[in-house]
């Protein structure tokens, strides 16, 4: 199951503002950048990363599939030849949005994967998503999920039958959450012998703390590399035969 070549997976934990589209991209954009600079081939942001976690504002946010964000995105990873992973809101012609990660490619193409398992009071302002997120990144398999996702055994075990080379969380995790979702995560890892990365926020955001501590666990379910705390940073993980060696990168100088 595990792809024999190596891949660098960035996890950018960055400040977002409330509603705030175009200055967030901005912000996005300047992590991009950074990444593909140090070598990554797959740069992921936290949930609802371009928007920030703002449950009650998501309809008015929302964004069609043809949004100018998307569309830079997308510029963004042909320039910088990486695959871009960002969270964001997405209109529903059919009802209320979708909570979703936007997926960008080198070759100038986008899609979407719809979070599937709502967080308890997220199913007032939300849609949830019926299908699976795979993507092939240079030969490697990488399976998304978004939150309360990998709160579902299910979810997990999915990927696993699809031979997802990685699992790739998207969240936002407070303080009081972090050391019962870590060892979540970390079970995971061990339960499918699948190497797990998890962006998370650290700005406070619809309300919410958040504690960042983005990284990543190894095939074993053991924590190999980590963000330091709530800091702006880029977490470099290369992932080979279901290893994990990086580092983490602070941020800093980004525009105000």
């Amino acid at each position: 199951m595990t792809n024999s070549k190596a891949i660098t997976i960035a996890l950018a934990q960055l400040p977002v503002s409330k509603a705030a589209v175009d200055d967030n991209l901005q912000t996005h954009l300047a992590y991009i950048e950074r990444a593909a600079a140090l070598g990554a081939n797959v740069v992921a942001f936290p949930e609802l990363s371009l928007t920030g976690y703002e449950l009650a504002l998501l309809s008015q946010l929302a964004m069609p599939r043809n949004d100018a964000t998307f569309a830079a995105l997308t510029a963004a990873a042909v320039g910088n030849n990486t695959v871009v992973i960002a969270g964001c809101p997405l209109h529903n012609p059919n009802g209320k949005p979708y909570i979703a990660t936007v997926i960008c490619f080198p070759n100038g193409e986008h899609t979407f994967y719809l979070k599937q398992h709502l967080h308890e009071g997220e199913e007032v302002y939300c849609a949830p998503g019926t299908e699976s997120g795979l993507i092939n990144v240079n030969g490697t398999r990488i399976a998304l999920a978004v939150c309360a996702d990998f709160t579902h055994p299910s979810h997990a075990a999915t990927a696993a039958k699809q031979q997802a080379d990685v699992y790739l969380a998207s969240a936002l995790i407070s303080p009081g959450g972090y050391a019962k979702d870590a060892e979540l995560l970390a079970a995971i890892a061990k339960r499918h012998q699948l190497p797990l990365l998890l962006a998370n926020h650290v700005s406070t955001t619809g309300g919410w703390q958040t504690c960042g501590n983005s990284g990543g666990w190894n095939a074993a379910g053991e924590l190999a590399v980590k963000a330091n705390g709530t800091q702006p940073s880029l977490v470099l993980c290369r992932i080979h035969h279901g290893g994990i060696s990086g580092y983490a990168e602070v941020m800093t100088n980004l525009h105000s």
